[in-house]
C-alpha cells in the first residue's frame, strides 16, 4: 500500500475513535460541559492538560523553529516549559480553590464587577482566536501533504470532527478525546526521533544521542561551510534582550492561556489539581526534551540529503516532490549551475525550506516506514485538533457563560445555557476555520502572538487576585485594558502594516513582557489610589490562599 492509503487509514482510525469517545461522553448538564463535572481523575487530566497545551506549535513547528534559530530556539522550550511550571505552582491550585467555570469567572467575581468580566470575556475570545488559528495552519499543511485534500476541504474535514465532540460532550468530551489524542501524539512523535537518532548518532535515546554524540559540532561546521550562522551560537539574529523578552513573554503567556486554567477545574479537589499538574508536566516533558535533538537530527539530514543536489537528483527524491507541491519546500537555480545550494541570504539561497515541515517531513527523509509517516501525520492532527477543541470551548463559555448568562439572561434555563454554548462552538468553529485556510503566519509565530497577549491580559491580574487582596475592580480593568491593547496594537502595527520595532528593538513575541509590566504597574497604581475592595471580597481572597478547608469553602461561594 502507498503511504497515502496507510495514512488515510491511520487517520480514519484515530477520527473514528475520537468520535466514538465523544459521543460516550455527551453531556446535558452545564457542569460537565464547562469543567467535566469536576469528575477528570488527575493521570487523565494531566494527559489531557498535555494534549491541550502541546499544540501544532509544540508537534509541528517547534522543532523547525529550534532548527532554524539554534540556540536561540532555546526560548521556546525555556518559556513554554518554564511557563507551565509557574501554572502550576502559582495559579492552578488556587483557582480550583475558588472552584468557578472560567477565567472571566474568577476575574468576574474576584472583583466583583461585570465590566471587569466583560473585559476579561474578550481578552479570552480575542487570544484564542489568534491561537486558534496556528492550529487550523497546522491541520492544513497535515491535510495538503499526507492526504491530497486541498488546505479548504482539510480544514473544513478537521473541524468538524472537533465540532462534533467539543458540541456533544462539552469538557468531559474534550477531555477523554484528548487523552487518545494525547496518546496518538507522543508515540508518533517519539518513534520518528529514535530512529533518526540511531540514524545519525548511532544512539537510539534522542536526549542521550544530542548530549553525549558530536552531532552538534558537526552541524556547526556545515552551516560554517555553508556560510550560515553556526548553529550553537547565541544571540545571532535576535538581541539578548529580545531573548530575554521573548522568553518572559512565552512564561507568563503560558501561565495566563485560559484554555490551559479551565483544565484545572475539571479535577475533583485541590490535591487533584496539584497533582494533575505534576503529571502534565511530566508528559510534557517527554516531548519537550525531545524536541532539541529531533531539531539538530532533522536539519543535519535534511541538509546533507538537498545541499549540492542537481536538479534531476532532487526529482528522483519522492518525498522532496510531494513537499514542493504545497508550496512550503522550493527550488530555484538562481545561479544557473544546476545545483540546488543552500546559502547565506534569503535573495542568494537556492533551497527555502518552510520551517513547519522539518518534523512532518523526518521519517520520510530518514526513508523510515510508511506506517511511521503516517503516525506522524495522525500525531499532528491530534495536536492541532486537541488544542483547538480547548480553545473553541473557552470562546464558547466566554461567551455563552460569561456574557450570555451571566450578563444578559441570569434566569436562563439549563437547556438554554447549554443550546447557546453549543451555537457559539459551531461559530467559533466557522472563525477558526476562515483562519486555517488564511493564516496570518507561520504556527509557531501566530501561537507565539496568542502567548504575548495573554501574557498582557491575564497573568498579571490573576497573580494581584490571589495574592494582593488590596486589588481592586478599577485596577484590574485598567490593567487589562492598557496591557492588552498596548501589547495588540504592537503586533499588529509591527507584522501587519510595517511599523519599525520602535521599543527598544523588542520584537512582537517578546512585547508581550512589556504589555504585562504595564498591566502590573498600572493595575497596583490605579488600586492604590480607588477605594479598597469590600470586606467580603478581601476575606474570600484570604480564604483561597488557605491551604485546608477550600474545597468546603469553594462549594459554599460557588
Amino acid at each position: 500500500m502507498s503511504v497515502e492509503v496507510i495514512t488515510y487509514i491511520i487517520v480514519g482510525l484515530t477520527f473514528v475513535a475520537y468520535i466514538f469517545i465523544g459521543y460516550q461522553n455527551r453531556v446535558r448538564t452545564t457542569s460537565g460541559f464547562y469543567v467535566a463535572g469536576h469528575g477528570i481523575p488527575p493521570v487523565a487530566n494531566g494527559m489531557a492538560t498535555a494534549a491541550d497545551w502541546m499544540s501544532a506549535a509544540s508537534f509541528i513547528s517547534m522543532a523547525g523553529m529550534i532548527s532554524f534559530l539554534g540556540y536561540n530556539g532555546t526560548i521556546y522550550l525555556l518559556g513554554w516549559t518554564g511557563g507551565y511550571v509557574l501554572l502550576a505552582l502559582l495559579l492552578a491550585p488556587y483557582l480550583r480553590k475558588f472552584g468557578k467555570y472560567t477565567v472571566p469567572d474568577f476575574v468576574g467575581d474576584r472583583y466583583y464587577s461585570q465590566s471587569a468580566r466583560v473585559v476579561a470575556a474578550v481578552c479570552a475570545v480575542f487570544i484564542s482566536v489568534v491561537y486558534v488559528a496556528g492550529q487550523m495552519r497546522g491541520v492544513g499543511i497535515v491535510f495538503s501533504r499526507f492526504l491530497g485534500l486541498p488546505i479548504t476541504a482539510g480544514v473544513i474535514v478537521g473541524m468538524a470532527i472537533v465540532a462534533f465532540f467539543a458540541v456533544l460532550g462539552g469538557m468531559k468530551g474534550i477531555t477523554w478525546t484528548q487523552v487518545a489524542q494525547y496518546s496518538v501524539l507522543i508515540i508518533a512523535y517519539m518513534i520518528p526521533a529514535v530512529a533518526i537518532a540511531w540514524i545519525v548518532t548511532g544512539i537510539p535515546i534522542p536526549q542521550l544521542a544530542l548530549t553525549f554524540s558530536d552531532i552538534v559540532p558537526k552541524l556547526n561546521q556545515l552551516q560554517i561551510d555553508l556560510g550560515l550562522i553556526e548553529y550553537a551560537k547565541p544571540f545571532q539574529g535576535l538581541s539578548m534582550l529580545n531573548v530575554f523578552m521573548i522568553t518572559v513573554a512565552l512564561m507568563i503567556g503560558t501561565a495566563g492561556l485560559p484554555h490551559i486554567i479551565i483544565r484545572f477545574y475539571t479535577v475533583p479537589s485541590v490535591r487533584a489539581a496539584r497533582y494533575s499538574a505534576g503529571w502534565a508536566l511530566l508528559f510534557i516533558a517527554l516531548l519537550y526534551t525531545t524536541a532539541p535533538a529531533l531539531a539538530v537530527f532533522a536539519k543535519y539530514n535534511l541538509i546533507n540529503e538537498l545541499h549540492g543536489k542537481s536538479m534531476e537528483q532532487i526529482e528522483t527524491l519522492d518525498w522532496a516532490t510531494k513537499w514542493a507541491e504545497t508550496g512550503l519546500l522550493k527550488f530555484e537555480d538562481k545561479d544557473g549551475d544546476g545545483v540546488m545550494s543552500l546559502k547565506a541570504t534569503p535573495d542568494e539561497t537556492e533551497i527555502t525550506i518552510d520551517r513547519d515541515i522539518i518534523v512532518l517531513s523526518t521519517p520520510e527523509v530518514a526513508k523510515l516506514s510508511p506506517i511511521v509517516i503516517a503516525l506522524v501525520a495522525a500525531g499532528g492532527l491530534a495536536a492541532a485538533l486537541s488544542t483547538a477543541a480547548g480553545l473553541l470551548l473557552v470562546i464558547s463559555s466566554s461567551i455563552s457563560h460569561d456574557i450570555y448568562y451571566r450578563l444578559i439572561r441570569p434566569n436562563a434555563t439549563e437547556s438554554q445555557r447549554l443550546m447557546v454554548g453549543r451555537i457559539m462552538i459551531f461559530v467559533a468553529v466557522l472563525i477558526a476555520g476562515y483562519f486555517g485556510i488564511n493564516p496570518p503566519g507561520f504556527v509557531a509565530q501566530v501561537v507565539a502572538f496568542a502567548f504575548g497577549l495573554a501574557a498582557a491580559s491575564f497573568f498579571p491580574i490573576i497573580i494581584l487576585g490571589i495574592f494582593d487582596k488590596r486589588m481592586n475592580r478599577e485596577g484590574a480593568i485598567v490593567g487589562m485594558v492598557l496591557g492588552m491593547g498596548f501589547t495588540a496594537i504592537y503586533i499588529v502595527g509591527n507584522k501587519f502594516f510595517g511599523m519599525d520595532a520602535w521599543f527598544f528593538g523588542i520584537t512582537a513575541e517578546g512585547i508581550g513582557t512589556f504589555g504585562a509590566l504595564l498591566n502590573f504597574v498600572s493595575a497596583l497604581v490605579v488600586s492604590r489610589l480607588t477605594p479598597p475592595p469590600p470586606a467580603e471580597i478581601q476575606a474570600m481572597v484570604e480564604s483561597v490562599r488557605i491551604p485546608r478547608g477550600a474545597d468546603h469553602y469553594a462549594e459554599h461561594y460557588e
